[in-house]
């Protein structure tokens, strides 16, 4: 911890970063205004040292611009909102996760589906819609709403036009039918059928899904260090003062408007949003 003033260049040496990186932060408002000597030059000071470990904690987990866009809400005063967006983040996440759940389920289910699995009867170049209903034990109808919502896409037969499920549409019938009775969404069920699609079979499909279980694993986990750098700046144990958090309040004291940036030895009479010498 710093008591004194920092210039642009010992906050950027403090963080490996260049000096611009650092006046492009306080010009987006990833920083809290600066203040500003006499001669006009940028002052900083231990607030805007935790503000920019703050927002570097947080891109390791939530990504550039969430970071970014969580940091200039808390910065424009309106805490509620930043938070908000933390919690959109982690909704995202948890979609991901049931995504992932959800493809998990449907191959315990399906086994290792072979490409020849429900196979069609010999000669008959695949089976009707009525011949699949009754193989999974549902209306026909429901196969007819999961083709129009996206699911399945079984080629029309030559002159007839009626509908012919080969072994890969039987085995895509069969996963969304598994889903359901799972009480998934169609949104949640189409990724699940991309990626089967895509992988090709069932061992590299589980392959992928255990790679990014861990991907997912190790982004919670960086997200929740985020979030505990960002409870600790808001709470003022790390710089902040002066935030109370409560919905309908958006004023951070020392922030924003001509008072300037009051803690850590920075100056008061920021000019951020109005004149100044900006290289500086």
């Amino acid at each position: 911890m710093t008591d004194r003033p920092l210039r642009p260049v010992d906050l950027a040496r403090l963080a490996g970063l260049s000096t611009q990186q650092i006046r492009n932060y306080e010009d987006t408002g990833v920083l809290p205004p600066a203040g500003r000597t006499a001669s006009g030059y940028r002052t900083f000071g231990e607030t805007h040292r935790q503000a920019l470990l703050t927002y570097r904690t947080l891109v390791k987990g939530y990504g550039p611009v969430a970071a970014a866009r969580i940091m200039q809400t808390v910065h424009a005063g309106d805490v509620p909102a930043a938070l908000a967006l933390v919690d959109a983040a982690h909704a995202a996440l948890h979609e991901e996760r049931t995504a992932l759940r959800a493809t998990g389920e449907a191959l315990e289910t399906l086994g290792n589906p072979p490409r020849t699995a429900s196979p069609p009867p010999a000669g008959s170049g695949g089976l009707r819609i009525g011949e699949v209903a009754a193989l999974l034990g549902v209306r026909t109808s429901a196969l007819r709403v999961w083709e129009a919502a996206g699911l399945l896409a079984p080629p029309r037969a030559r002159g007839t036009g009626y509908r012919v499920y080969g072994p890969d549409e039987v085995r895509d019938a069969r996963i969304v039918h598994s889903l359901r009775r799972s009480h998934y969404l169609f949104h949640q069920i189409g990724p699940v059928l991309q990626e089967l699609r895509r992988e090709g079979d069932g061992a590299a499909l589980r392959a992928a899904l255990a790679a990014r279980g861990r991907t997912l694993t190790a982004r919670t986990r960086a997200m929740l260090a985020g979030a505990g750098r960002l409870y600790d700046y808001l709470d003022g144990a790390d710089g902040l003062a002066g935030v109370t958090g409560v919905p309908g309040v958006t004023g951070l004291t020392g922030l924003t408007g001509n008072r300037g940036v009051t803690a850590g030895g920075t100056t008061t009479g920021s000019t951020a949003g109005g004149p100044g010498p900006s290289p500086r």
